[in-house]
């Protein structure tokens, strides 16, 4: 895989960062979002691929990206296709520090240190090239607005975006709401991006327990008879995390 495209987890983590503050909106539900994208992303390079509410590794050879071949190499591990819900809802020890850092690395953004009450050390991060994050918001806006298909990558990164909760981010306010309904929207764009976005809010309502039902076999017009109503519940905003083991204790870009 070559470097000359931005990563979905990448886009994801410059739309959620305030350019005012340094800070990630959504920090808790950004990290299962992270682990999303990170599975859109094989999905797109070819290296993996949807099996109901399951990931199955389709193609084991690594894309070039470490982060992404990290994941794809414990997919392989597993043996078996992994429920998804699973797989997001997993231990994701440092996943937002590694894509900040990667992202400081690459020019993008830099760090700032300061103290939280004078005492705790914090470190904020501030966009170089803040060009990068308004043609990524561009895409989002176009799609949104002109009603026009996205392209997969576009439907994937508004299906995070929205299942994180960053619409209210994004799109704020009365002025806002129609917006932040069409980005729930677009989440049927992409099968991977909707499933892994499911996935997402799954976990923030603790419900990764709990096998999604099957679809039923299409009927006409292509629609899945039996399939309960997409769960996407207007506007996640903050969800009350469940527990999770490994998750991140540093107060990093919060």
């Amino acid at each position: 895989m070559g470097r000359s495209r931005r990563t979905i987890p990448e886009e994801l983590l410059l739309l959620a960062l305030d350019p005012a503050t340094g800070t990630t909106a959504q920090p808790q539900s950004l990290d299962l979002g992270l682990a999303g994208a990170q599975l859109v992303e094989l999905a797109l390079a070819g290296r993996i691929a949807p099996d109901g509410d399951r990931i199955a590794v389709v193609m084991p050879r690594p894309t070039g990206d470490p982060t992404l071949d990290s994941a794809l190499e414990l997919l392989r591990r597993r043996g078996s296709p992994v429920r998804a819900v699973h797989w997001i809802g997993g231990p994701r020890l440092g996943l937002r520090q590694i894509y900040l850092a990667h992202l400081e690395r690459c020019g993008m953004v830099h760090a700032v240190s300061g103290q939280m009450c004078g005492v705790l050390p914090t470190t904020r991060y501030q966009a170089t090239d803040t060009a990068i994050s308004r043609d990524i918001r561009a895409r989002l806006d176009s799609a949104i607005r002109t009603g026009v298909p996205p392209d997969p990558r576009t439907a994937a990164l508004a299906a995070l975006a929205h299942a994180v909760g960053l619409g209210k981010h994004l799109y704020p306010g009365n002025e806002g709401r129609s917006s932040r309904s069409r980005l729930r929207d677009l989440i049927r764009h992409d099968p991977m991006g909707g499933l892994v976005a499911h996935a997402v809010m799954d976990v923030q309502n603790g419900v990764a327990a709990q096998p999604r039902r099957s679809p039923a076999p299409a009927g006409p017009g292509g629609q899945g008879g039996g399939r309960q109503p997409a769960r996407t519940a207007p506007e996640p905003g903050v969800v009350p995390m469940q527990p999770r083991r490994g998750s991140m204790a540093r107060a990093v870009a919060h």
